[in-house]
């Protein structure tokens, strides 16, 4: 799905570019153009953010490694 129009960034970009580390909007206007327009879909974009951040925070694994002797 398309979330900002005047660039034609997509959803999957968003969510990749968050991936690969991109935390905020600002970041993401950095890194995609995001919200550098008419600004429609910033909230968009920070929704989409937020809910990475908190699946990876959610989801992430914790591995146990027992220590050698």
């Amino acid at each position: 799905m398309y979330v900002c129009i005047c660039n034609a960034i997509t959803e999957k970009q968003i969510r990749k570019a968050a991936k690969s580390g991109v935390q905020d909007l600002w970041g993401l206007q950095a890194e995609l153009g995001v919200a550098t327009n008419c600004g429609s879909c910033k909230e968009t974009a920070s929704e989409i953010l937020r809910e990475h951040r908190q699946t990876k925070n959610r989801f992430e694994p914790v591995i146990y490694r027992p220590l050698t002797a």
